[in-house]
C-alpha cells in the first residue's frame, strides 16, 4: 500500500492554516504567506475530514484552552534540528525564551548560534511547534517564517506581550 501525501486547510485566528502529513499525523503546518509554507502538490490528495485531533487542539489553543499540543507528528530533520526542535517544545506557553538563552539549554557554543536560529526557521509546525517564543536578546521580534505581525498577534494571544493589535 502506497503512503499518500494529504493535506487540508483549516481557519484561524492568524488566517488558513494547511495541515499536511498522512492524513492523521502531521508533517507540516504553514501559515498563510510563510515564506517556508509548501505549495500543494498535484499528487497530494485533499481530505477535510484529515487531522481531526490536530484541528480540534488548534481551536482549542485560539480559544485560550490548550496550552500544550499532544499530536503525532512526522519527524523530519536534521539529527541536530530534532535536538532543537525538541527544545522549542518545552517553552512553556505564554512565556518567551532568547536565542542565546536556547542556545545555552543545548550546551550549542556562543558562536553557533546562527545553527539554532537557522533550526528554528526550518521548523515545519509553526503554532504547534512554539517557535514564535523565541525573541531577541534585546527583546526584539526576530524572524518567523509565518512573519513577524503573526508572531506577535501569537505572543500577545498567549499573554507574553501585553500590546493589542487591530
Amino acid at each position: 500500500m502506497t503512503a499518500h501525501t494529504t493535506y487540508t486547510t483549516t481557519d484561524s485566528p492568524v488566517g488558513e492554516l494547511l495541515l499536511v502529513g498522512d492524513g492523521h499525523a502531521l508533517s507540516s503546518l504553514s501559515l498563510p504567506g510563510q515564506r517556508t509554507a509548501p505549495f500543494v502538490r498535484s499528487d497530494w490528495r485533499r481530505d477535510d475530514e484529515a487531522f481531526g485531533e490536530a484541528r480540534r487542539q488548534l481551536t482549542a489553543y485560539f480559544e485560550g484552552r490548550l496550552h500544550r499540543f499532544d499530536l503525532d507528528i512526522v519527524p523530519a530533520g536534521t539529527e541536530f534540528q530534532q535536538r532543537v526542535w525538541r527544545a522549542l517544545d518545552e517553552i512553556p506557553y505564554g512565556t518567551t525564551t532568547t536565542y542565546g538563552e536556547l542556545a545555552a539549554r543545548l550546551d550549542v557554543p556562543r558562536a553557533e548560534i546562527r545553527a539554532v536560529g537557522a533550526a528554528i526557521g526550518a521548523n515545519p509546525l509553526l503554532i504547534v511547534r512554539p517557535c514564535h517564543r523565541v525573541i531577541g536578546a534585546d527583546g526584539s521580534m526576530r524572524g518567523y517564517a509565518g512573519g513577524v505581525e503573526q508572531k506577535v498577534r501569537l505572543l500577545t494571544h498567549e499573554g507574553a506581550l501585553q500590546q493589542t493589535l487591530a
